[in-house]
């Protein structure tokens, strides 16, 4: 059977009414034993410290000390009473430290959607930034391409993206992450494999390994003109959904394919990565986030997003 007094107690701690500092006073004089110390502890006189415990004891209508005793002593109730005080004043330590750490962006989640080509430096680089700065925070990684991150964006389904350009949205805040050189993957064994830099017009006949357009239209279209503007129309025979599945298009042996400098990291066997001959645009890379969204754990990455963009990566 549980102890009446006992039930008093835990509703007088779940009490909405109940003052934190009540089971301060309470807790310094039971592990004191002394009122005496227990004051100094708090730094307050000792007579409205004695008023305090004993406005305690009338409302939970039990005694808490044994006063006849040097030192003092806990009652029966007091112990039970101490053990709760105890671990409710952890539990309120604990929810204001982690309101203090939420504010400062400290704690929280943020869910991320990538495009699989930012995962070879710019994501990780990122991720690891953030990851020393804030450790509590939950991180979840989506893989989607550029118009599906621009849709989970707008469902709420994602906090932020890394995405290849365009980016479009009324709502969105973009920032420019990195900018890149391409590069050239060949098969280890193609005739073009021997050079240290390779030109672009020298693919005129190569079969070129692009993404569909539904999963990277600005991306596709970039490469694209990028031939046109060597002066020949890529011959298109090979899609792949997938960076590494390109890649692995290439290695054997079904066409080239152009890429950030950044791929060389994917170090596929039957693979070799050229650069390329001439001046080219780079390939952008952009983080997007709602201008809506308001998580200080969310406005925290982006800061560290800004602390790291504009750089050029995967450089030859």
């Amino acid at each position: 059977m549980i102890c009446p007094i006992y039930l008093c107690l835990c509703y007088y701690i779940q009490n909405i009414t109940m003052e934190l500092r009540h089971l301060r006073y309470f807790v310094a004089v039971a592990e004191e034993r002394h009122f005496g110390r227990a004051a100094e502890r708090l730094n307050m006189a000792q007579p409205p410290l004695s008023q305090q415990i004993r406005k305690l004891e009338h409302e939970l209508g039990a005694a808490l000390f044994r006063r006849d005793r040097r030192p003092i002593d806990l009652t029966e109730a007091g112990k039970v009473f101490l053990e709760e005080a105890r671990l409710t004043l952890a539990q309120a330590d604990r929810a204001m430290e982690s309101a203090r750490r939420a504010t400062r962006g400290l704690i929280g989640r943020i869910t991320v959607g990538t495009v699989a080509s930012a995962t070879y430096d710019v994501l990780q680089r990122v991720l690891h930034a953030y990851r020393e700065r804030f450790p509590d925070v939950r991180l979840t990684v989506r893989e989607l391409s550029s118009p599906e991150q621009l849709i989970a964006l707008e469902q709420r389904q994602i906090h932020i993206g890394f995405l290849r350009p365009p980016v479009t949205g009324e709502k969105l805040r973009v920032a420019i992450v990195a900018r890149e050189p391409f590069v050239i993957a060949l098969p280890a064994d193609h005739r073009l494999a021997r050079k240290k830099r390779v030109s672009l017009r020298a693919l005129e006949r190569e079969s070129l390994v692009l993404f569909p357009r539904r999963e990277a239209p600005g991306f596709r279209d970039q490469i694209i003109d990028i031939c046109r503007a060597s002066g020949f129309e890529p011959s298109l025979v090979q899609e792949a959904n997938q960076t590494d599945t390109m890649i692995s298009l290439v290695a054997a042996g079904l066409g080239v394919t152009l890429m950030p400098a950044s791929i060389q990291r994917l170090n596929l066997a039957g693979v070799v990565y050229r650069p390329i001959a001439e001046q080219t645009p780079p390939a952008e890379l952009y983080a997007a986030w709602r201008t809506d969204e308001a998580s200080t754990a969310l406005l925290a990455l982006t800061e560290v997003i800004r602390g790291l963009a504009c750089r050029n990566v995967g450089g030859t």
